[in-house]
């Protein structure tokens, strides 16, 4: 029996091992969501709107590191991917998604609802195409696979709304033959930064993402340099924990200053799988090494001395075998007291971080003072929140975040140890990405524990899809950090000596909506009740929504603050008192 192409795409979905497609169903896309309909094993989850398909076939595809995919229909349906997939192409995470089209005889008619997507997708994407024939099938579906798969991206395939049901005269089974190529740089180079690793007297490893899949051989090397080992945000999952006594935590505005003062006091700097964007935090005048599978990722925010342009693993293994071992003149081994030093100032930092996070904190001397600057009301403080779910979520949860305050507190107080996985818009910056990427997260498998850090104004954006996670029966839970405000924003303006402006949100009882939707909501308004309210939330069957009021008035300071940083925060509050006396907040 002759297929249709709706048929043969979602077949060979099938056979690459997607498990399900998200999108919002509809016209051209109604032969494609028929044919998902009848597959055994491929899985239709119908979502509220494009954008968190986007974002949780993006989330599926970064912990898998296999193929996501989404779709949308003719027009605003495809429009409203765009931001998911610029997530998933800055996330470097291979996704294919399938847009509907006009019938193929309207286009350039300026047809209802037409859009070129070719020409809407050009950036984003690193194949796209229009199947104006089916004879085009498999061909271009294998292709943008590939595309997909081979360049980290995404790609993206147009079917008008009469192509779908067409059938194929000429068929065969689609072939893919992915397979990942481990390259690794040429011995010279290798040998060229062995030698300058060897000269060096106190070296920093920043490792990223890309060096994750390396863990043993990361840790290895680190001990061969008795280096310090400063985490990127996305590096966490698989360096963090008892396990790696090099590790610093991160750097940046996240970050804390242990981690700033070992890139400062190094002589030599190896970066690993990190194509760390901030410029300001790199240390000038270093030495530096550069190891990443993308020749254009090297140098482009640090001048580097030697690029090694290869696999993560395969190139620490080359610079283990041509590394000394044991510096001339040592007595054994390297000088530790660059690591060590790191090392005592993070347990430090760590300690006075526990503290904050002590839900008894305002209660002593220093709490109460630093009360009367920043929580006069005594609201519930972020930290202890964000302490309390490191405490009691599973050692295999996989979190998300929303960019803003969300990931603050969760890089600086949920420790991804063990098998814990992190998923985040952390190249993109996109609000509204947890709840979504959890969705996509929980399909992989409903058992394992999957917990969101949700922002009100992230939360609120795409609020909708809540209603995804109870009609799919998705166990996710949702920690929403309540204080009522963009508080990333907030802090921005204050730090700028700006009186807060723009950011105060009127908020619905989150816990009431959610309740509403047929979905577990629990609201905390005492921090005494912070603790018991987590482990209710965490131990609950289904989804639940656990809203947390929390202090809008937190500080979070970042690991090298500035005089000028000081400065405009104190005029800002200045302000912001002088314009509010009298008002309601």
């Amino acid at each position: 029996m002759a297929r249709t192409v709706a048929q043969v795409i979602v077949d060979a979905l099938s056979e690459l091992g997607v498990r399900q497609v998200f999108g919002v169903v509809g016209d051209a896309l109604n032969p494609l969501t028929d044919a998902i309909r009848t597959t055994e094993g491929l899985e239709w989850v119908g979502c509220r709107h494009e954008e968190a398909a986007a974002f949780a076939a993006s989330a599926q595809s970064q912990l898998t590191g296999t193929l996501g995919v989404c779709m949308g229909t003719v027009g605003p349906g495809s429009v409203h991917l765009l931001n998911g997939l610029y997530d998933a192409a800055k996330s470097h995470a291979p996704v294919l998604a399938i847009a509907g089209q006009v019938p193929l005889a309207e286009l350039g008619s300026d047809y209802f609802q037409e859009v070129d997507n070719d020409a809407l997708f050009s950036d984003v994407a690193v194949f796209r195409a229009t199947v104006t024939s089916p004879y085009q099938l498999p061909q271009v579906l294998e292709t943008a696979v590939r595309h997909a798969q081979g360049r980290k991206g995404v790609a993206v395939l147009t079917v008008p709304g009469d192509l779908g049901d067409r059938e194929l005269t000429a068929d065969r089974p689609a072939r893919f033959s992915l397979n990942a190529p481990v390259s690794r740089p040429e011995e010279p180079a290798v040998r060229r930064a062995a030698k300058l690793l060897d000269r060096s007297e106190w070296t920093t490893l920043l490792v990223g993402e890309g060096a994750r899949a390396a863990r043993d051989d990361v840790l290895a090397l680190a001990d061969r340099l008795a280096a310090p080992m400063v985490l990127t945000l996305k590096a966490k999952a698989g360096f963090e924990g008892e396990a790696n006594p090099f590790q610093v935590g991160q750097t940046g505005l996240i970050g804390n200053p242990a981690a700033t003062a070992a890139l400062q006091d190094a002589d030599t700097l190896l970066l690993l799988g990190t194509d760390f964007p901030y410029r300001d935090w790199y240390p000038e005048g270093r030495t530096v090494i550069q190891v990443d599978t993308e020749a254009t990722h090297i140098g482009r925010r640090v001048p580097v001395d030697v690029g090694l342009v290869g696999d993560t693993g395969a190139t620490v293994r080359d610079l283990l075998d041509h590394l000394t071992a044991a510096p001339a003149g040592s007595e054994g081994g390297r000088d530790r007291s660059h690591l060590h030093k790191a090392r005592e100032r993070f347990e430090q930092w760590r300690s006075g971080q526990a503290r904050l996070a002590d839900p008894a904190h305002d209660k002593g001397l220093a709490g109460r003072v630093r009360s009367a600057l920043d929580n006069r009301h005594h609201a519930i403080r972020p930290e202890a929140l964000a302490a309390a779910v490191d405490r009691i979520a599973a050692g295999d949860a996989v979190f998300t975040s929303d960019t803003g305050m969300a990931t603050v507190w969760l890089s600086r107080f949920v420790e991804m140890r063990g098998d814990r996985r992190l998923i985040g818009s952390y190249n993109l910056g996109s609000m509204a990405n947890a709840m979504p990427q959890a969705l996509g997260a929980q399909c992989l498998d409903r058992e394992r524990q999957v917990v969101a850090f949700c922002g009100d104004g992230g939360l609120s954006m795409l609020l909708g899809d809540l209603m995804t996670l109870k009609t799919y029966r998705l166990p996710v839970k949702l920690v929403v950090f309540d204080n009522r405000r963009l508080g990333m924003v907030k802090l921005e303006q204050e730090q700028a000596g700006l009186p807060e402006f723009g950011t105060v949100l009127d908020n619905p009882d989150f816990a009431a909506v959610a309740e509403a939707m047929g979905i577990t909501g629990i609201r905390v308004t005492d921090p005494a009740e912070v603790e018991g309210a987590v482990r209710r939330a965490l131990g609950a069957p289904g989804p639940v929504l656990l809203d947390v009021l929390t202090n809008p008035d937190e500080i979070a300071v970042p690991a090298k603050p500035t005089v000028e940083q000081g400065w405009g925060f104190a005029l800002a509050k200045v302000k912001e008192v002088v314009r509010s006396h009298g008002e309601q907040d």
